[in-house]
């Protein structure tokens, strides 16, 4: 199972100092959370993608590209790509470059994001956000799959004997998942194409995440790809930790009062009542979410919204460390001892997905050096 941290990129006041980064501090503290994440051992780190104040993060292939070449092992990915206002020929390139500097150490989460006015901002009208996620991430899908590609849509201009550059490596496109906390659209969607599925259920009750997960499997199932426990789950949720509950507590009761996201709203008890947040000691996060399973069933992957209401730095990092050296190797041994063998432990690696296409006969066999310094790849083709 895997383990990671998701990032809003909010710029948020410090409410118990005052102070308010920048917007260029809180991107290279984004950074250093990334690149601190993947020394601690966890397994991803994912950036939203916003392009209104006070959200900084508009550019993740930017971020994540720069992260490719400073990170070691850790899975690069987004807690949200705008599958509704982005152009997919764009989608395509970009992302298909991120995964050649990567060298396939990413994948991607397609959403629709939780800003009605970006969609005006780029040209859109929100009315059409389910119609526009579902054609344009058809295109997507075609214009990695498929080396040209003639196509008529509604939301577009038409393309005729379109290429996008570069090609996915290996000829085989990176993991999409897909994620959406209300829409069953989106969970269909996932299914229809065997694709991951990732609730964020930081603001609503499991039982909500638990029927949406549901529905995802069923369909999955429905479609072909596997039995229902098979499907690729993921689940989102937020935690603060101190060795001491009521200090955790203590500490984080005015981040969350003032919090832009969710301040002045419900208090931190009934939040943390209804919602995935835990805020207390380790091994209340390790008795909480390990039982997560039981209303989901088993899933692939966990990530947790650290950095958010003006966490500073050094905090985040101490949790990155709380998280990564006294939760995750008790919660991912745990479901590793409860899975069954036909269920799969993690969502699928870049290396499985090329060894599935190749096996398939979808996509050439090849043998690929690669320089460790400069991130260079060198193809010898050896047969179709």
């Amino acid at each position: 199972m895997q383990f990671g941290i998701f990032t809003v990129g909010d710029v948020t006041t410090d409410p118990t100092t005052g102070r308010t980064p920048d917007d260029t501090e809180r991107v290279r503290n984004m950074l250093t959370i990334a690149q601190h994440a993947d020394q601690a051992g966890l397994d991803v780190f994912a950036t939203g993608e916003h392009h209104n104040p006070p959200f900084v993060p508009s550019s993740p292939t930017t971020m994540l590209g720069y992260l490719a070449g400073t990170t070691k092992d850790i899975i690069l990915s987004t807690a949200t790509t705008l599958i509704t206002t982005n152009d997919p020929v764009r989608l395509a390139e970009e992302y298909a470059m991120l995964q050649v500097i990567s060298d396939g150490r990413m994948d991607l989460m397609m959403g629709r994001g939780n800003t009605g006015p970006v969609y005006p901002w780029f040209g859109q009208d929100i009315r059409q956000g389910i119609p526009l996620a579902i054609e344009n991430y058809a295109l997507l899908r075609r214009l990695w799959d498929e080396e040209v590609v003639d196509w008529q849509g509604k939301f577009r201009t038409p393309l005729q004997g379109f290429t996008s550059t570069p090609r996915p490596l290996d000829g085989v496109p990176p993991f999409v998942w897909h994620g959406s906390i209300r829409s069953p659209e989106i969970a269909e969607q996932a299914a229809y194409y065997g694709d991951g599925f990732l609730h964020n259920a930081i603001f609503w009750p499991l039982e909500h995440a638990a029927q949406m997960v549901t529905f995802y499997r069923e369909r999955f199932e429905h479609y072909g790809h596997g039995q229902a426990d098979q499907a690729i789950v993921g689940l989102g949720g937020q935690v603060f930790m101190r060795p001491r509950s009521q200090d955790a507590v203590k500490e984080f009761r005015p981040y969350f009062d003032n919090a832009p996201v969710y301040g002045h709203g419900p208090s931190l008890e009934d939040f943390t009542r209804d919602t995935p947040l835990t805020v207390g000691s380790p091994q209340e996060v390790i008795d909480r979410y390990g039982k997560f399973r039981e209303q989901v069933g088993h899933y692939q992957r966990q990530m947790f919204l650290m950095d958010h209401a003006g966490l500073p730095l050094k905090t985040v990092l101490e949790q990155i460390d709380i998280l990564a050296g006294e939760v995750v190797p008790v919660l991912r041994a745990e479901a590793e001892s409860a899975r069954p063998a036909h269920v799969p432990a993690n969502p699928p690696m870049h290396a499985d997905r090329v060894a599935a296409a190749r096996a398939a006969g979808t996509v050439h066999e090849q043998v690929v050096a690669h320089d460790t310094y400069t991130g260079l790849r060198a193809e010898d083709s050896l047969s179709s």
